[in-house]
């Protein structure tokens, strides 16, 4: 019988419990095959799992931990000092086996040093790089790292990044071949650091690789890539504004339509269209980014991740493991470098 296990990290986030208990339930309810693995404080858990009748559920298992790591507490003091952390449970669970992956939408440098510390990097990879899925005017979405682990990179992490982003977006997405850029300020080649220009260089001679070179921000939504590289800083700055644009677009629309009879009239009939609208934009649809280059696979949700946003990321880990993309990941870099030495 088919059977996947997924480890998660009740604690972690700015709502904890209040956000992933129900995220948790609502996997558990929509998703057949899925087993659970709830880590966190055990007394609150079975509280809380007894409200929505599920404290004996046989898909559910409770890992006590007696420690939760802080949003605010940097990531060597978490390491160092919250061994019994409901992070680090959900992570050496995967590391022993027992997990096929981890969520969690804790502290993010602390998942980052932890993770790396517990699972340990794939062969031929330096960093871990934090990648997610974004609208786009095709149908297809467009995937966007490093998003927050490495706020400067060199040419080698670039070209790492690269590599990964392209096998995942195949494996997830089923595209072949898919399209790889880097971000830069121009697309000309003589634009961007140093760094961006040896990037785009060294993969444009790749041919395990379609590099198609350098976007600009304003192509990120444009489906001309499926793949967008950059280091942490510019990727987090780019991936927050357009949450921020999408959520006053869409507060704005609400407001006008709102304020007069004839807008609320003309709401009854665009409803459907605005329903629609919302759910392709809604940055909760696309919650849950990827912690790759790690020997496992970790999910890393928002902070501040709602119910639904939380289930995103569970379902983002189902899949995930379903395409054994760590895995696929290794044999890509390893054709890679062996084609270079």
């Amino acid at each position: 019988m088919r059977r996947l296990t997924v480890a998660i990290d009740i604690m972690g986030g700015d709502y904890g419990p209040r956000s992933t208990i129900p995220a948790a339930i609502k996997a558990i309810d929509e998703i057949s095959f899925l087993h659970l693995i709830l880590c966190g404080d055990a007394q609150l858990l079975q509280t809380e799992l007894n409200k929505y009748n599920k404290l004996h559920h046989p898909r559910i298992q409770i890992e006590h931990c007696s420690q939760v790591i802080n949003m605010g507490e940097r990531p060597v003091t978490a390491l160092r000092t919250k061994k019994d952390s409901s992070m680090r449970k959900a992570l050496e669970l995967v590391k022993k086996g027992k997990a096929q992956a981890c969520v969690s939408a804790g502290n993010t440098g602390a998942l980052l040093a932890i993770a790396r510390f517990v699972l340990k990097m794939l062969p031929g990879v330096e960093r871990p790089a934090l990648i997610t899925s974004l609208p786009t005017n095709s149908k297809d979405p467009v995937y966007l790292l490093d998003l927050g682990a490495n706020v400067t990179c060199t040419e080698e992490l670039l070209f790492q990044f690269a590599v990964m982003g392209s096998v995942l977006v195949h494996e997830v997405e089923g595209i072949d071949n898919p399209r790889v850029s880097l971000l830069n300020v121009g697309s000309e080649e003589i634009k961007g650091s140093k760094e961006i220009k040896r990037a785009g260089k060294r993969l444009s001679q790749e041919e395990h690789l379609n590099y198609i070179g350098f976007v600009e921000g304003t192509d990120i939504f444009a489906g001309k890539a499926d793949v967008v590289v950059c280091d942490a800083f510019v990727g987090n700055v780019a991936l927050k504004t357009c949450e921020g644009i999408a959520t006053l677009i869409m507060n704005k629309l609400k407001q006008e339509l709102s304020s007069h009879i004839f807008g609320k009239i003309l709401g009854l009939f665009l409803f459907p269209i605005l329903k629609k609208l919302y759910k392709r934009v809604n940055p909760d649809h696309y919650n849950g980014a990827s912690l790759i280059g790690l020997r496992g696979i970790v999910i890393k949700s928002h902070g501040n991740a709602s119910k639904d946003a939380f289930f995103s990321a569970i379902k983002e880990a189902v899949r995930e493991i379903e395409r054994q993309v760590p895995r696929k990941i290794e044999h890509k870099l390893d054709q890679v470098l062996n084609q270079q030495n």
